[in-house]
């Protein structure tokens, strides 16, 4: 069976996980206050420019979103997504759990935009409704497209304009940020918004992510929301270990040479079933792709190829995503065009 199923199928990318066996007998305090964390942490400010920011190593993307949307907002606050937004589709309401609502939007491509921004401001405006206080945005997103500069440079605008607070998650950031269409880099994103998180899970890591919050006030007593929302790990440096690894170089690192390869097998797979007439349900430039296939093709490549079906048949087409991750070989991606090829 060969996997285009998630970026998460499989363990650590060897170098990852050879560092974390060569610290394995070693001892050192928990909870993310160890030495590896603590140069995790110094290389990632320098790379997003910034010493003033905060770092913080979280288990996983959920656990990031749940901590920093119910640390940062009052109780009658609310936080705008995207309807495709991860925090209001595949997160099983532990946004809501927290007490708080999302009020949800149909994105354009699966993104935001300063209009859409107005539009939920002004639905909830008093005190008979949720107040708007936080806007949620992923890069990429959900569908694999991408905020450009601009745009990205006018969502921060208006949430500045409006009093919001602007958390981007970036679960699959690295694909992000090494995509040919990309024109905004880390440290840019950075300036730009109050909070956002580097995903490690989706990138060559065993498990964590990488929270950033620039924003003093919402990194106000942090750690004890960690705590209280059962996210702060006793072996923390295994965390810290993994995103040493994965940023030494910083852009020339092993972080980004993970991310490059896993947009370089998404790309051979998009232009090889292209050139096979196959039509596509949106355009993502990332480690994200979602080829519209004819339902007996996708029955007979589900024989040898795990992947997800994106959406329900209609009229004998079925839209699936192939997902790449560290571990793709071009030989798997072969194999899967040519059986296309055989079936189409």
């Amino acid at each position: 069976m060969i996997y285009f199923h998630s970026d998460y199928s499989q363990g650590a990318h060897p170098k990852v996980l050879d560092a974390i066996v060569k610290t394995n007998d070693e001892f050192t305090d928990g909870y993310g206050k160890d030495e590896y964390c603590e140069r995790a942490k110094a290389l990632i400010k320098e790379l997003i420019k910034s010493e003033d920011s905060d770092v913080h190593f979280m288990i996983g993307g959920t656990p990031c979103n749940i901590t920093v949307i119910a640390a940062s907002l009052r109780p009658y606050e609310s936080v705008i997504a995207a309807r495709s937004g991860h925090i209001y589709v595949h997160e099983t309401g532990a946004i809501e759990a927290t007490g708080h609502r999302i009020v949800t939007v149909d994105g354009i491509n699966g993104k935001l935009t300063p209009d859409l921004i107005d539009k939920a401001w002004e639905e909830y405006s008093d005190e008979h409704t949720v107040k708007p206080r936080m806007v949620y945005i992923s890069e990429p997103t959900e569908i694999g497209t991408l905020y450009s500069r601009a745009e990205m440079t006018a969502i921060s605008e208006k949430c500045k304009e409006l009093g919001l607070l602007l958390y981007v998650d970036g679960a699959r950031l690295g694909a992000a940020l090494t995509s040919k269409e990309s024109d905004l880099s880390i440290a840019e994103l950075s300036r730009l918004c109050d909070a956002f998180y580097i995903g490690g899970t989706k990138n060559g890591a065993l498990l964590g992510e990488a929270l950033v919050i620039n924003n003093k006030a919402m990194n106000e007593n942090f750690r004890f929301m960690i705590k209280r929302q059962g996210g702060l790990l006793a072996k923390g440096r295994l965390i810290g270990v993994q995103f040493e690894a994965l940023f030494k170089g910083g852009e020339n690192g092993l972080y980004y040479e993970i991310a490059s390869h896993e947009n370089a097998m998404a790309e051979k797979l998009r232009n090889g079933l292209k050139n096979l007439g196959v039509k596509f349900y949106g355009d993502s430039p990332t480690n994200q792709i979602f080829p519209i296939l004819p339902a007996k093709a996708v029955r007979e490549l589900q024989k040898d190829f795990f992947f997800y079906e994106w959406a329900k048949e209609e009229n004998g087409m079925i839209p699936v995503r192939l997902v790449t991750s560290w571990g793709s070989k071009e030989s798997e991606v072969d194999a899967f065009l040519k059986r296309v090829k055989e079936l189409i």
